[in-house]
């Protein structure tokens, strides 16, 4: 029977992994062991990023649109209440974009909520 040599797999997949820690500092970029625990660190960072972000993105649309709000004489939240009472359906970042792109269109929603 042939002998059958081992690791390609290994070394394939421990390449791949250090290939991912470029970059880093020491051993965190050419030591496996202390790679994979970094690496692993950083994925789990970047997963919980992508979920603040859509968080800190929320609140400067608030913010856009209750500034907005101010200029045309009517608070945030009664804005938004009227919105919903009215059944219009905008999200908050398209209002974000209409109250700094296209203020007349803003302003013309606002009355219509003022209404």
């Amino acid at each position: 029977m042939s002998r059958i040599k081992r690791g390609t797999i290994t070394k394939k997949r421990h390449k791949r992994l250090l290939k991912q820690t470029k970059g880093y500092w020491g051993q965190r970029k050419n030591v496996f062991r202390r790679a994979k625990e970094t690496l692993l660190r950083a994925l789990e960072y970047s997963f919980i990023g992508r979920k603040l972000k859509k968080r800190d993105f929320r609140s400067l649309f608030i913010s856009r649109i209750n500034a907005a709000c101010k200029k045309n004489g009517i608070s945030y939240s009664k804005f938004i209440n009227s919105l919903k009472s009215l059944n219009i359906k905008l999200n908050r970042k398209m209002l974000s974009q209409m109250a700094i792109f296209e203020p007349k269109a803003f302003s013309q929603l606002v009355d219509m909520v003022k209404k």
